[in-house]
C-alpha cells in the first residue's frame, strides 16, 4: 500500500504545487509545467502499481444493487466532465456550474467508493475525492470571479450523449479485459 499511498500523495502534492506555491512555479517558467507533469505521470504510475499490488483488506461489503448505482453515476461523470469540452457555448452543468470536469472527478470517485469496501479502494477513490474537493476550494480562492458561459444548443447536447455513451463502453470494455466485471451479475 505504500506505493498506492505514495502516489495519491504525489498526485496531490503537483496539482496544488500551483496554487500553494504560486511564486515557486512561476520562478520556474515553461519548465516548471514539464516537472509538474512528470510529477502527475508519476503519481499516476505508483497508484496503479500500488492499487494491482495491493492485498485486499475488506473494510465493508458493498450492496449489491450499489453496481446499478455506480454505472449511472459514471455516466453522469461522462457527461458532466464532458459538459465543458465544447468550444464557446457549454452544456449543462456546465453552463452552471465552475468547475464540470473536478465535479465530474469528484462523481467518478464517489461511485468507485460505493462499489470498492476494500482499504486500497477507499485510499486511492477517497484520497482523489478529497484532492478534487480541495482542488475546487484552492482554485476558487485564488480566482473568486466566475461568469457562467452560454448554455449550448441541441447539437452539442446531442454529441456529448454520443460522447458520454461511447466512452462509458470504452471504459467497461477496458474493466472487463482488466479482469473487473463492470455491470451487475
Amino acid at each position: 500500500m505504500t506505493l498506492l499511498i505514495l502516489g495519491v500523495i504525489l498526485w496531490i502534492l503537483a496539482h496544488y504545487f500551483k496554487r500553494l506555491a504560486p511564486d515557486q512555479r512561476a520562478a520556474l517558467g515553461m519548465p516548471g509545467k514539464g516537472l509538474v507533469a512528470v510529477g502527475i505521470l508519476a503519481g499516476l504510475a505508483l497508484m496503479i502499481m500500488g492499487y494491482r499490488a495491493a492485498d485486499f483488506v475488506p473494510v465493508w461489503q458493498p450492496q449489491s444493487f450499489m453496481v446499478h448505482v455506480n454505472n449511472s453515476l459514471m455516466l453522469l461523470a461522462f457527461w458532466v466532465y464532458g459538459s465543458s469540452a465544447a468550444k464557446g457555448a457549454k452544456a449543462w452543468p456546465a453552463s452552471k456550474i465552475r468547475h464540470p470536469q473536478l465535479t465530474g472527478f469528484k462523481v467518478w470517485a464517489f461511485a468507485h467508493l460505493l462499489v470498492n469496501g476494500d482499504l486500497a479502494s477507499i485510499l486511492l477513490f477517497g484520497g482523489l475525492l478529497a484532492w478534487a474537493v480541495g482542488e475546487v476550494i484552492l482554485i476558487n480562492r485564488a480566482e473568486p470571479d466566475w461568469t457562467p458561459p452560454e448554455p449550448a444548443g441541441t447539437a452539442t447536447y446531442v454529441r456529448l450523449a454520443v460522447i458520454s455513451l461511447l466512452l462509458f463502453s470504452i471504459v467497461a470494455g477496458i474493466h472487463i479485459w482488466l479482469g473487473v466485471w463492470p455491470f451487475p451479475v
